[in-house]
């Protein structure tokens, strides 16, 4: 009860600040009193209090600000059977697995120390990849995080971009930075970066490197080349984390036969200890429009197809 309601109670002042009703503790009961509306949105608060406290180990001031606050958006949080599905608990919202191949995801990394998740834009691969990571760093699970990507070329040279190496570089890496700030205050994330708990880097600058308590990730995998999955692959270390993303119909290497992350599919798909998680336009949870787009793309490809095999190409 001491870790739940904090020092002094500092964890129910919030809430009696943005409530009418009262709050009593006795013991190990909390009683509530007031209006029907304001004690069910209390105890809902409560309730996520606990499951925080549960599954971090640890109750912060802002878990109790962010719950209050998705509480009176009138935002669903969890429902009974969604606790196993929770991730993180962000600076602006609960990030929880969503589709049945974003649970999958989920089951999968807790149950596997390599994961691949293969799929089209917009199905939450790297979003929720930093999210299992940030998760596990705060449980301290692990000591650091480490991103990477390759820098290749999306139909522009990188050699003729303004700027010295890291200007050339950072676009690349901008994606991870979003989905960082979007998940860590801007102090902590600036901190964790400056004490290099988190390491943001492109993927050739992985090379003779051991890492060991870390979550690595590698992000738009389907443009690291054979030899680089394979240098990606073999540089973890004890009680480290792996999980690989990509989208195969995105590929900017030279030709699809480079990629490593085609090739890893066969390669792996029997290693006892590695996963494959595929998603597909239903777990699109970006735009709308987006999963319309990937219909649309798959319709003109597959039409083309069929028309190349009609005509004996």
């Amino acid at each position: 009860m001491v870790s739940l309601l904090g020092f002094n109670d500092t964890n129910i002042k919030p809430i009696e600040e943005r409530f009418t009703a009262n709050i009593t503790v006795r013991g190990d009961t909390i009683y509530l009193q007031g209006v029907q509306e304001e004690v069910e949105a209390i105890e809902k608060i409560f309730k996520e209090m606990v499951f925080v406290l549960n599954t971090s180990g640890k109750l912060q001031p802002n878990d109790v600000d962010t719950i209050i606050d998705l509480t009176l958006q009138g935002k669903e949080i969890i429902s009974n059977n969604e606790y196993d599905n929770i991730i993180l608990y962000s600076k602006k919202e609960v990030i929880k697995a969503k589709t049945p191949n974003q649970i999958k995801y989920w089951q999968s990394v807790k149950n596997n120390d390599i994961c691949f998740a293969i799929g089209p834009a917009g199905t939450g691969k790297t979003y929720l990849a930093v999210a299992f990571a940030i998760a596990a760093l705060k449980k301290g699970i692990v000591k650091r995080i480490i991103l990477a990507r390759p820098a290749v070329e999306a139909g522009e040279s990188l050699g003729f971009l303004p700027g010295d190496l890291k200007e050339k570089i950072d676009p690349y890496l901008r994606p991870l930075f979003d989905a960082l700030q979007d998940m860590l205050p801007a102090d902590q994330l600036k901190m964790y970066l400056e004490k290099g708990i988190i390491e943001i880097v492109p993927l050739a600058y992985m090379r003779g490197r051991t890492l060991n308590n870390a979550y690595v990730i590698l992000d738009e995998a389907q443009n690291a080349t054979q030899m680089q999955m394979k240098m990606f692959l073999t540089r973890l270390g004890p009680n480290s984390k792996s999980i690989i993303t990509g989208d195969i119909t995105q590929v900017d290497l030279p030709s699809l036969s480079q990629s490593g992350l085609i090739q890893v599919k066969e390669i792996l798909k029997d290693v006892e200890g590695v996963a494959f998680v595929y998603f597909d336009k239903n777990d699109v949870v970006r735009h709308k429009l987006v999963k319309d787009i990937i219909d649309a793309y798959e319709k003109h490809y597959n039409g083309n197809s069929e028309k190349k095999t009609k005509n004996g190409q």
